[in-house]
């Protein structure tokens, strides 16, 4: 029998009176090509291997880096979140053997939720949790408005629900459209995306889905500014009402959690929008963990783990986003 405490505060109520309120540790962190074996190589269409029916000499696969993972292992130990969305896993079985390998086994995180989406590549979004994971929702199947023979998410939008002491939270998470191409011509599918999300909280809590415990996390691949590409497609969700984005609370030079090698770019592409309430009930900043990042990103001047590379080894392009979260 696996357990785990759940440690809280003390809050007062209105009648003077003392209430438990749960705290966890929740992250989330791209971790880069978590294959069990093989990626991709540069240059290869992903549909057209498919096509091709997987046939490694066909598709100009490529072994993964061993260390790498080993810093990916790293990250997440270092992070020591309670609970954790992944983004770029291959499936449940690589990420259960990631967990055995890399993390210490079923004991480290006993729940494990994800299921396969859309990405031609077969890089999914996944939850690894030491708190029950109660309930699990796929959106992947969303048509695109804009091409209804397609679905909509690149991924999915995952629903997560996890117990934590007498209450529980919703993750909804994100993995959406790249950038790759150009961050306007790639603009329109993730301002759909994130409508879609917008309208799949709102369906889910009714008229005022801020007042709920959820969390809308992951590689939004998108950041907040306006340059000369044009605006952010996250304007209508991570500016929304409902939601914070809360990696705000930080000096605007401490925002970003990706380095673009090409164009020397710092930006802010994966997020913790915690509900209006949740965000009230935790005024705290969140914590950007940089340690496993490759040496070439050299405005961060910190630690990093041993063995670290100029670009290779590292445990991911992306830095985890944690925050300590009292769930009311």
């Amino acid at each position: 029998v696996l357990t785990v405490a759940v440690t809280g505060r003390s809050v007062g109520s209105p009648v003077g009176e003392e209430s438990w309120v749960p705290e966890i540790r929740l992250a989330t962190f791209n971790c880069e090509n978590l294959f069990a074996r093989f990626r991709f190589r540069a240059g290869i269409d992903p549909s057209d291997a498919n096509r091709r029916g997987w046939i490694a000499e066909e598709t100009a696969f490529h072994e993964l880096s061993v260390n790498d993972k080993a810093l990916t292992g790293m990250a997440i130990r270092e992070l020591d979140a309670d609970i954790i969305a992944l983004q770029e896993v291959e499936d449940i079985d690589t990420l259960k053997h990631f967990r055995a390998q890399a993390l210490g086994g079923r004991t480290a995180y006993p729940y494990v939720a994800g299921i396969d989406g859309n990405d031609p590549r077969r890089i999914d979004v996944a939850v690894l949790s030491r708190l029950p994971i109660t309930g699990m929702r796929s959106n992947q199947h969303v048509l695109d408005p804009a091409s209804p023979t397609k679905e909509l998410f690149s991924r999915d939008c995952l629903e997560v629900d996890v117990a934590v002491g007498a209450t529980s939270i919703k993750l909804f998470v994100q993995h959406f459209k790249s950038m790759m191409g150009g961050r306007k011509q790639t603009h329109d599918k993730r301002l759909r995306q994130a409508a879609e999300v917008v309208r799949i909280v709102r369906e889910r809590f009714g008229s005022s889905p801020g007042d709920q415990p959820f969390v809308i996390l992951g590689d939004l691949n998108d950041y907040p500014e306006t340059n000369e590409e044009g605006e952010s497609a996250l304007n209508d969700l991570v500016g929304w009402d409902a939601v914070e984005n809360v990696a705000e609370r930080l000096p605007d030079p401490e925002q970003w959690t990706h380095f673009w090698a090409k164009e020397k770019e710092y930006r802010q592409l994966d997020y913790l929008l915690l509900s209006r309430s949740l965000a009230r009930a935790n005024p705290g900043p969140p914590e950007i963990m940089r340690k496993g990042l490759p040496l070439r990103a050299a405005r961060y001047k910190g630690e990093r783990f041993v063995g670290v590379g100029d670009d290779h080894p590292k445990a991911s392009d992306h830095c985890p986003l944690l925050m300590t979260v009292n769930v009311p």
